[in-house]
């Protein structure tokens, strides 16, 4: 039987105590709010938000329209609510949405699309999540054959999670969109991490935005709140959107004190995401990754026995995310300094001899 080549690391890390706490890099939804955060939260004016007269979650809510270059906007409690009616709005039951096999809307939402709105879902295999846009718009199905299931949408996903957090290239997104205006079809974008490609690429969000149809932007990751994403769209569209927000259970009260962290992480912790994209670097060049593969985040360790090395990890107080059996996932967030950053390099590159 081979030998464990972890296991010298293991029993030396079950002696005693960890020292410093956990190290948590398994996802920057980890994060807890900050004390300035709780603060604004206590303080925040809140209202019936599913009667429209909460004031924290409409001021919310007008800021991210204006910030993407939309009409109109509304808070849902997850990202996921949020692509989900997002495509709703722009695919009718029966239709599809195209999007690349590794998207978060197909891999893990849960089925949602054909679950809960009969959306049909169609999947290319792209090269690592990253956007080609004629590879797309080859797949697309027309709408007069009644053949075929008719693609009305198309879904992009900036930056993208299982691409290790790349950004989109803008040449494409345009692409794209000056195709679909010609097609129509729709195009959604998952900008559940749009702020780490914002900073990462300096392409305003106001760019971003204005090439897309629908899009859904996460608060509950980079940005550090507890809750929170936002929908931006037209103003009809937006209005259709509270009826399914409504239907799904997703409309809740008082949800200023929601509302008033995502305000307070635009006005604190946007900025900051770059020194993220600083530790990440530092991890990518600690730990033998190609620099150039690091975008904005996320740091991916290839080839590596993953559930081993992940076990190993957590015993020195580092946590990862554990990708598939050879590959493993780190993700810098403002939970974690250059201390931890520092100490966590070390820990992995013993570990995996990096």
């Amino acid at each position: 039987m081979d030998k464990d080549p972890l296991a010298p690391h293991r029993s030396r890390a079950r002696g005693g105590t960890l020292q410093g706490g956990l190290i948590d890099l398994r996802s920057d939804t980890v994060t807890k709010p900050t004390p300035g955060m709780r603060r604004a939260m206590a303080e925040a004016e809140v209202g019936d938000d599913v009667y429209e007269e909460d004031p924290a979650v409409r001021a919310l809510e007008e800021r991210t329209a204006e910030l993407f270059g939309h009409e109109a906007a509304m808070f849902v409690p997850s990202g996921t609510m949020g692509n989900q009616i997002g495509m709703r709005l722009v695919c009718e039951p029966g239709q599809e949405v195209l999007c690349d096999a590794d998207a978060h809307v197909v891999t893990y939402e849960m089925g949602a699309a054909a679950a809960i709105f009969g959306i049909s879902t169609r999947t290319v295999v792209s090269s690592g999540g990253r956007l080609d846009a004629g590879q797309l718009i080859d797949q697309v199905r027309p709408r007069d054959n009644w053949h075929l299931t008719a693609t009305a949408a198309v879904a992009v996903e900036n930056s993208h999670n299982r691409g290790g957090g790349l950004v989109q290239p803008l040449d494409q997104l345009q692409q794209l969109w000056d195709w679909s205006r010609e097609a129509g079809v729709a195009v959604h974008l998952d900008g559940a991490r749009i702020w780490n490609a914002h900073v990462a690429s300096g392409v305003p969000l106001s760019t971003y935005g204005r090439l897309a149809d629908t899009a859904s932007v996460c608060f509950s990751k980079g940005l550090g709140t507890p809750v929170g994403s936002v929908l931006v769209a037209s103003a009809e569209r937006i209005a259709t959107a509270r009826l399914w927000r409504k239907r799904l259970g997703g409309g809740m009260r008082q949800v200023g004190v929601l509302a008033a962290a995502c305000s307070y992480a635009l006005d604190h912790h946007l900025p900051r995401m770059a020194e993220d994209h600083e530790h990440a670097q530092l991890l990518a060049k600690r730990l033998g990754v190609d620099p150039s593969t690091v975008e904005t985040n996320m740091v991916v360790l290839d080839d590596v026995a993953a559930p081993m090395l992940a076990e190993a990890a957590k015993a020195q107080g580092v946590l990862v995310s554990q990708v598939s059996a050879r590959k493993v996932r780190l993700v810098t967030h403002l939970d974690v300094d250059r201390a931890g950053i520092d100490r966590a390099a070390d820990v992995l590159a013993e570990l995996s001899n990096r």
